[in-house]
């Protein structure tokens, strides 16, 4: 079972908010998952990311591959900065 960190989109059409979540990749975009990480609101002054930064390292030092847009949030954000200093602390 491959394991993503990708958005679910929520909201109406044209006012579209995400929520950050791990799921099967087999599984539909806005179907089942597996853990809700946080929210992503792309249409405020400044996007709004929130985030359990550390389930979100759980998830990560498991194994769970965020897609492109999720990797450049946490990179935006610092968490991705966190997992890769906590990676190469441990080798």
């Amino acid at each position: 079972m491959a394991v993503k960190i990708r958005l679910a989109r929520g909201g109406a059409k044209k006012k579209p908010f995400y929520q950050v979540v791990v799921a099967d990749e087999r599984f539909p975009r806005d179907g089942r998952f597996i853990e809700a990480l946080g929210q992503y609101d792309p249409r405020q002054e400044q996007p709004l990311l929130n985030l359990k930064e550390d389930r979100t390292l759980v998830w990560l030092g498991e194994g769970a591959q965020p897609t492109d847009t999720v990797r450049r949030l946490l990179r935006d954000a610092g968490v991705w900065a966190k997992f890769k200093a906590g990676e190469t602390a441990q080798a």
